[in-house]
């Protein structure tokens, strides 16, 4: 078997398993895990939650299954701390699904997760910028990284807020880090990444516009570790693969980052909940999930085609992936504004 139609039937198979298991998760959701609108909801009818449980699964599966037939051993460091630390912070998504937990709990769950990868995977040692040598980061590293695997842990569960987003999100920066593996070598990188490619794609054939369920805290916390850990682990191999990292999610990082920013300048509680992410904003304004979720998507998909043209040593891949980026941050909000305004004339 080549190696391409091995990869196509790996994602096929998870794709498939998770499309049917999420198939079930709806019956059995339906009766147990209705996520009901309230003031801060982009949806209007009950809905169950929980789908992203399916994606933990496949994912999780799928990888201990796969790997040695790749040629890694299940002792490998890399595989056993994200396996630990994605586990446990599924788990405790999934109880605060099922029933409220403290923040003090997710937020230790998140914190302890990084630290394994930390402790049994590595930190980023030096990071590489677009039109930059390397750098060394040295004993900064470590707490760089933590804040990168806690941080996105939590930013994407924000940004997981309308039909489609982080579903489609994972599956356009799963296919990234599939490429991205496979251009510096990296089977594990590639294979946790097609996992994430079939199991989201899996799911959002229930979540696309308009939604049938939910991803729930247990999907989009596992997601943003994950996809996080995957930028971590090809750190030591290529120091440009942490910045990769941050252009496959750039939507996701960007908005977060911003909407932060802005909450904490105007004396907001930052960890309060609210509406106002800028594609929150945009539904707000009158735009269809679907729509805004398309437009975050072929964002993503420019800064997964930036990171593969950089590593990959195309010509100006560097310069693109410097400058892109911010000027299209920079039209996002420019034009966020544009379409709040025209929706407030009369």
């Amino acid at each position: 078997m080549s190696e391409s139609l091995w990869w196509f039937g790996l994602f096929a198979v998870a794709a498939g398993v998770a499309y049917a298991g999420v198939a079930y998760m709806r019956r059995w959701a339906a009766q147990r895990m209705l996520d009901i609108p309230n003031e801060r909801s982009s949806h209007t009818q009950p809905t169950p939650r929980g789908g992203g449980l399916l994606i933990v699964l496949v994912t999780l599966a799928g990888l201990w299954l796969a790997a040695p037939l790749l040629g890694i051993g299940w002792l490998s460091l890399g595989l056993a701390a994200f396996s630990l630390g994605a586990a446990l912070i599924a788990w405790v998504s999934w109880r605060d699904d099922l029933r409220p937990v403290p923040n003090r709990v997710r937020f230790g769950a998140h914190a302890a997760g990084a630290l394994m990868v930390i402790l049994f995977a590595g930190y980023w040692s030096s990071v590489e910028l677009p039109l930059l040598p390397a750098f060394p980061l040295g004993w900064l590293g470590i707490p760089i990284t933590f804040l990168w695997l806690a941080g996105l842990t939590n930013a994407y569960n924000f940004m997981d807020g309308i039909d489609g987003l982080a579903g489609g999100q994972a599956v356009v920066a799963g296919l990234g880090w599939l490429a991205l593996g496979q251009l510096v070598g990296l089977p594990l990188v590639s294979l946790v990444g097609v996992l994430v490619v079939g199991s989201s794609l899996g799911f959002l054939g229930h979540n696309w516009p308009p939604a049938r369920i939910f991803m729930g805290d247990v999907g989009s916390a596992f997601l943003g570790f994950t996809l996080a850990t995957l930028a971590v682990l090809g750190g030591p191999a290529d120091a440009r693969l942490p910045f990769a990292g941050v252009l496959v999610l750039w939507p996701f990082v960007f908005d977060t980052t911003f909407t932060i920013l802005r909450r904490w300048r105007r004396g907001e509680n930052i960890f309060a909940a609210h509406r106002s992410h800028l594609y929150q904003r945009l539904v707000i304004a009158g735009w269809r999930h679907r729509t805004v979720t398309l437009l975050y998507l072929g964002l993503a998909l420019l800064g997964v085609a930036l990171a593969l043209a950089w590593v990959g040593g195309l010509p100006g891949g560097g310069l693109a992936a410097a400058f892109l980026p911010p000027l299209c941050a920079l039209l996002l909000w420019w034009g966020v504004g544009r379409v709040e305004h025209r929706s407030a004339v009369p």
